[in-house]
């Protein structure tokens, strides 16, 4: 069963608002969203635009491919979006989170080589199953329809 373009919208949606790396950092709690840092030790929100444009001396260089999954991202909703409010093509979408996922790997590979860093890689292991969940089908024989 294929999921409507509004379920599609819901879950890419989603998507954004779960933590995309999880870094602990001995007994400290850090997660990387698609909008900033959530830090535990202090309680604090850092935004992306912060991180890029006003702290951006002395950014490790893996860090850059969490602007370039954000972007994709950002693609990916608004082609669910225009499912919704118009037409979809489903590869744009799908093809825009893969790329999201995948980006966050260097992320979490880069973070994992510090020493005393631990990151799970929340977010490329849930955006792939949400594409293989709701997009894949789509692609099989009987998936595409024009009404869609």
């Amino acid at each position: 069963m294929v999921a409507d373009s509004r379920r599609r919208l819901v879950v890419v949606a989603l998507l954004g608002l779960l933590p995309w790396t999880v870094l602990v950092i001995g007994s400290e709690l850090t997660m990387v969203f698609p909008a900033g840092l959530v830090n535990t030790n202090p309680p604090q929100f850092v935004s992306i635009y912060d991180i890029f444009f006003r702290f951006s001396e002395g950014l490790p260089s893996f860090i850059e491919s969490w602007r370039t999954g954000v972007l994709l991202y950002l693609v990916a909703l608004a082609s669910a979006l225009s499912g919704v409010l118009w037409r979809e093509d489903p590869r744009i979408t799908a093809l825009a989170l893969v790329g999201a996922a995948l980006s966050q790997v260097s992320v979490f590979l880069g973070f994992n080589r510090r020493p005393g860093y631990v990151a799970l890689p929340v977010g490329t292991v849930v955006i792939l199953a949400a594409v293989w969940w709701y997009y894949w089908p789509l692609f099989t024989t009987d998936g595409m329809t024009d009404d869609d």
